[in-house]
């Protein structure tokens, strides 16, 4: 996208003054109230735990700014929701305490500098575990024996759920230290129940074959089985338990030693739980755990910090409703709650409209977004968003970050209707929507806008990929009228160059070099660096397949009379080309700016380099591969350059008739998708090794 494309921009105010904080305040209470209340009280969700993560760590910020504003009504000053009626209600005799939350090391940093200012003489070395995405249950032992399991509930008050928590095998009905000595005095041990991964897709894949809606999570399941009346429904969901905490005082030191005694009371622990001298010991904890996070059997969120000293952990007491001495160290959330500061509409290479919200930039996926695709009226239109709006804002692995609701209980009145242009924002020419399209376009044949997004759509490394031509270049060449169209950049001499800003002898002297290599390029990339409107990256390599099996080409006019001559009904028997895609063809290869431009294509000295071959492979003739995550030996473009010169087709989303998606570090919403439709999943070790073997 390219920096002086301009459109309409409104003023939003932003909360300067104790009266906005107090209103915004208010607004976030009541929102996280009625979420938490959903999925703590009623066992679901109307967004994602990392969307109203992000909720209250916005409230979290503005009571600390504005500690006059805390109220104990205050989602910080509880835990969870009201118990439900059907249960006996269970007193907890120490409360059971939620946990602030981090998602960076500068905010874990932070929190260091805070409890070390608390209690500066403590000891500060720590103790970091897993956080499971489970369901926090209080263990109540006497003379060894269980007696009593309850949930959560508001803190201070849960439900009584025995019978249920008897059904789970690792939850042991007599401790083991009881069974070898005489009987030991009451003891309480904390922990989650969570349902495996194994055991939750299972369930799913069962309920889709007898036509059953899916349950939406593991966490969530596991929670509805704990939380109704028969047990048998208990055990037979296959729950499990990992004890975290021994709150009873038998004389340990450290929350370490929390752990070794309930492993020792024959509980199951975190078995890659760590001790960590330093915080940044901690951090390399973080990275490990994130590395291995999708080998895990059970889902996890991020990893938990404590003071591993209980003495000092005991020191530094508690704010509100959680321990200052812990912390869950979140992992990057898919989703995440900002506000629409403005939306300014992009014109792009087709001349179609796109407006993009300007975001108050939000931590999503590890990376800063800022900017977020609305797409078009219709969908601005279908999420009822305005400027000013607070917003759900989704992010998953390579994909670019869109709008996905609107949080409507958050407006104060001020938020501001957006409404398209009615003239291109850029050139003011006329806007057209064609029929049947949602998009309207610049029918402007010389709009800037359109020109220079086409000229860098041409030089882009999926295209001719002439490294040095940058946006800023591209404009100054354009703007001092040396370059037009595509063509026009094989004419430059290096006398047009030297006299321009950014450019010396040498500089001038590369950058008409690299432009000479540039000239023989293949069949696709040709295809695709003309910007034909609905033809992408796999649409150009499948055209060029199609004609490089029936005739030699060589020159741009060839290509042009090849084209001219094609029909829709041709052009749909090729694979993943329907009538829309043909259309398009049919129409730009017919029109009078293709031929021009072809022809001085041609006058230029372009070439079309000759087919190379694919290597067929059985491994990989005729399969299609998706890419997720980020790839450690080669690049993704490598990549799927590899599968199609052995005969395997990348694809760009995952479907059932995908044949392999391969998961780099990090992998996004592709991976969860392959893993539902049971496509086989690749590492990137096992590709490399199916093409070593090719």
């Amino acid at each position: 996208m390219l920096s002086w494309v301009t459109g309409y921009r409104l003023q939003v105010i932003c909360f300067v003054t104790k009266t906005e904080a107090k209103t915004r305040i208010e607004k976030l209470k009541a929102e996280i109230n009625h979420h938490r209340y959903l999925y703590h009280v009623l066992d679901r969700s109307e967004i994602s735990d990392a969307a109203l993560d992000s909720l209250k760590h916005e409230l979290v910020r503005l009571e600390r700014e504005h500690p006059e504003l805390v109220t104990p009504d205050s989602p910080t000053q509880r835990v969870g929701g009201a118990p439900l009626a059907q249960f006996t209600k269970v007193r907890h005799t120490t409360p059971m305490l939620s946990l602030d939350d981090a998602f960076s090391e500068d905010e874990m940093r932070a929190w260091e500098e805070r409890i070390k200012k608390v209690y500066p003489r403590g000891i500060f070395s720590y103790f970091a575990e897993l956080k499971i995405d489970g369901f926090a249950i209080s263990l109540v032992y006497r003379a060894g024996v269980l007696v009593t399991a309850a949930t959560r509930g508001d803190g201070t008050t849960g439900e009584d759920v025995t019978q249920n928590i008897k059904t789970i095998e690792a939850v042991p009905l007599v401790l083991e230290h009881a069974k070898n000595t005489a009987p030991i005095r009451n003891i309480e041990v904390r922990g989650e129940v969570f349902m495996t991964k194994k055991v939750f897709a299972a369930i799913n894949k069962e309920r889709a074959a007898s036509g059953e809606p899916l349950y939406a999570n593991p966490r969530n399941t596991a929670a509805g089985s704990i939380r109704q009346l028969d047990p048998n429904t208990a055990a037979a969901r296959k729950l499990d338990f990992m004890a975290y905490d021994v709150v009873t005082d038998t004389g340990q030191k450290t929350h370490e030693e929390e752990h070794m005694l309930a492993h020792a009371l024959g509980f199951k622990t975190d078995t890659l739980a760590r001790s960590c001298k330093t915080i940044g010991e901690v951090f390399a904890f973080y990275r490990d755990i994130a590395a291995r996070r999708d080998n895990l059997a059970h889902q996890i969120d991020g990893i938990v910090v404590t003071v591993n000293d209980n003495a000092t952990f005991t020191r530094l007491g508690v704010a509100g409703k959680a321990p200052r001495g812990a912390i869950a160290f979140k992992f990057p959330a898919e989703e995440a709650t900002t506000r629409i500061k403005d939306i300014v509409v992009h014109v792009g290479r087709t001349g179609a409209l796109t407006p993009v919200a300007h975001l108050d930039p939000v931590s999503i996926g590890g990376t800063t977004v800022s900017h977020a695709s609305l797409h078009n009226q219709d969908e601005i239109a279908r999420l009822g968003v305005k400027i000013g709006d607070t917003v759900i804002v989704k992010r998953a692995g390579d994909v670019i970050p869109k709008v996905v609701s609107v949080l409507e209980n958050l407006r104060t009145g001020k938020e501001k209707q957006f409404r398209m242009p009615t003239r291109c924002p850029v050139c003011k020419g006329a806007l057209i929507r064609p029929a049947g399209e949602v998009i309207w376009k610049c029918a402007a044949a010389d709009c800037p806008a359109k020109n220079r997004e086409a000229l860098a759509h041409f030089v882009s490394r999926k295209a001719f990929n002439i490294v040095g031509l940058g946006d800023k270049i591209l404009e100054q060449l354009s703007r001092e009228g040396l370059v037009s169209d595509p063509a026009d950049i094989f004419f430059l001499e290096k006398g047009d160059l030297e006299p321009l800003e950014r450019f010396a002898e040498k500089s001038a002297d590369n950058l008409i070099a690299t432009i000479k290599k540039s000239t023989t390029v293949s069949l696709a990339r040709l295809l695709f660096a003309l910007g034909i409107v609905h033809v992408g990256e796999e649409t150009a390599a499948d055209l060029a397949d199609h004609l490089e099996t029936r005739r030699s080409l060589r020159t741009p006019t060839d290509l042009a009379i090849v084209l001219r001559r094609e029909t829709m009904a041709s052009l749909e028997e090729i694979t993943d080309i329907g009538p829309k895609v043909a259309s398009s063809i049919v129409a730009y290869f017919r029109s009078p700016y293709a031929a021009r431009l072809l022809q001085k294509l041609k006058d230029a000295g372009i070439i079309i380099a000759p087919r190379e071959r694919p290597k067929r492979s059985s491994a990989f003739s005729g399969k299609s591969f998706v890419f997720t995550g980020e790839l450690s030996a080669m690049s993704r473009d490598d990549a799927e350059a590899a599968v199609r010169a052995l005969g395997g087709k990348p694809q760009r989303s995952v479907s059932a008739r995908t044949h392999f998606v391969v998961a780099g570090e990090n992998p996004g919403s592709k991976h969860e998708q392959a893993k539902k439709l049971n496509v086989k999943i690749l590492n990137e070790k096992e590709f490399l090794n199916m093409v070593h073997k090719a």
